[in-house]
């Protein structure tokens, strides 16, 4: 049974998630936990293909990921947690 995006375990998830790009481990972050992040961020995503393209209000940058195998690109994963710290997005 799935549980709502609200559940206690959930927001835990996104936490570790979210500590573990900020600790640049960047080669070790999945690509499905990059993008869930990125929604949980408040981006929205588009998909062409294999890119997944996402976009906030109030960030000029676009980010646009691939996977690598299941992974993400460690580039990609730099660029996103570089847009996290230059706007100053947190978790909540």
């Amino acid at each position: 049974m799935a549980l709502g995006i609200g559940q206690p375990w959930e927001v835990i998830h996104w936490f570790e998630i979210f500590s573990r790009l900020m600790r640049r481990s960047d080669a070790n972050v999945s690509f499905d936990a990059l993008c869930g992040l990125l929604k949980r961020l408040g981006f929205k995503e588009r998909i062409k293909g294999d890119h997944h393209i996402f976009t906030k209000d109030d960030v000029e940058e676009i980010l646009n990921i691939q996977p690598k195998d299941v992974k993400g690109k460690p580039y990609q994963v730099k660029q996103v947690r570089d847009v996290i710290l230059k706007y100053q997005i947190r978790i909540g």
